[in-house]
C-alpha cells in the first residue's frame, strides 16, 4: 500500500516537474556595458525599441522617466571612469543598481513577456491554462478603447441630430 502512494507521489512531482519547466526561463540582461562606447550603443538602442512598434513600446511615460534618469546616472560613472575596471567598488555598486532597475522595467513591459493565467471556461468548473504575449494584451486593451470611443462618438453624433 505505502508503495503505491510513493509511486503516485512520484508520479506527480515528475509531472509537476515537467510542468514547471514550460514555463521557467531565464531572464534576459538587456541593459548591461562594460565600457562608454558600448553603454552609449545599449541606450540608443533600448531608445529605439521604445518607440512605437518596438519591443519596450509599452513603458509608459514615468517609467520613461525613471529609465532616462538611470541612463542619465550611468553616463555621469562612464563619463568619470570611462570603464567598469576603472570604477571603484561605490561606483561600480551604484552602476549595477541603475542596470538593475532598468532591466526591471523594460523586462515587465517587454511585448514579447509570455503571461499566463488559470481561467474556468464558461460552463466549466475545470480551469485552463491560457498563455498570451504582452504585446497581445497590451493589443486587446488599446483595441477595446478605440472601439469604445468609436461607440461614443456616434452615441455624440445620433444625440446631437435628435
Amino acid at each position: 500500500m505505502k508503495l503505491k502512494f510513493w509511486l503516485l507521489g512520484a508520479v506527480v512531482g515528475m509531472a509537476l516537474l515537467q510542468a514547471s519547466a514550460i514555463y521557467a526561463h531565464k531572464t534576459e540582461v538587456i541593459v548591461k556595458a562594460e565600457n562608454k562606447d558600448d553603454f552609449a550603443a545599449v541606450v540608443a538602442a533600448v531608445h529605439q525599441q521604445m518607440q512605437s512598434g518596438g519591443r519596450y513600446e509599452f513603458v509608459d511615460q514615468g517609467e520613461r522617466q525613471k529609465v532616462d534618469a538611470s541612463f542619465a546616472d550611468m553616463q555621469s560613472l562612464f563619463d568619470k571612469y570611462n570603464n567598469v575596471a576603472q570604477m571603484d567598488q561605490n561606483a561600480k555598486v551604484q552602476l549595477f543598481n541603475d542596470q538593475e532597475a532598468v532591466n526591471a522595467i523594460l523586462t515587465h513591459r517587454d511585448d514579447k513577456r509570455l503571461v499566463c493565467e488559470s481561467v474556468a471556461p464558461i460552463g466549466s468548473h475545470i480551469p485552463r491554462t491560457s498563455c498570451r504575449t504582452y504585446r497581445e494584451i497590451e493589443q486587446e486593451h488599446r483595441d477595446t478603447r478605440n472601439i469604445q470611443q468609436q461607440m461614443q462618438q456616434v452615441q455624440e453624433v445620433r444625440g446631437g441630430k435628435g
